[in-house]
């Protein structure tokens, strides 16, 4: 999808002051914060997929965690203040949180706080019984 397709895209004024606007929704008030199905995150505005569920982890920082991004999916860029990173969707460039390194979570010391607003969330398909 190029960058004019996903001005088309409706997002609700809370969805574009996060998206469009670099804002931050409030800690432990997103859909995604205690949230642990299985599947995959993909991009509010164009559906790209940025995170798998099994690279999610409980941080206790208010916001999904995540210590790994699907290769290629997820920019990151130092902010104006040169003190922190925004990570953005790589495909049409929403604005989706920050990337935090050496922290010590996990293993990979790695952690993309992301915005709930800023995903939606595809579950992976159950598989069904074969027919006898």
């Amino acid at each position: 999808m190029s960058e004019k397709e996903t001005r088309y895209i409706k997002l609700t004024p809370e969805e574009e002051t996060v998206i469009v606007h670099k804002g931050t929704e409030m800690p432990f008030t997103g859909k995604y914060d205690a949230f642990w199905e299985r599947g995959t995150y993909v991009c509010k505005r164009c559906r790209a997929p940025l995170y798998r569920s099994e690279s999610k982890f409980k941080s206790g920082c208010g916001w999904p965690s995540f210590d790994d991004e699907i290769p290629d999916a997820v920019k990151r860029t130092t902010d104006a203040d040169g003190i922190r990173t925004e990570i953005t969707c790589v495909k049409c460039g929403a604005h989706l949180g920050h990337v935090f390194v050496g922290e010590g979570f996990t293993k990979k010391s790695v952690r993309h706080c992301v915005n709930s607003i800023s995903m939606d969330f595809i579950p992976d398909k159950k598989e069904k019984p074969a027919d006898k």
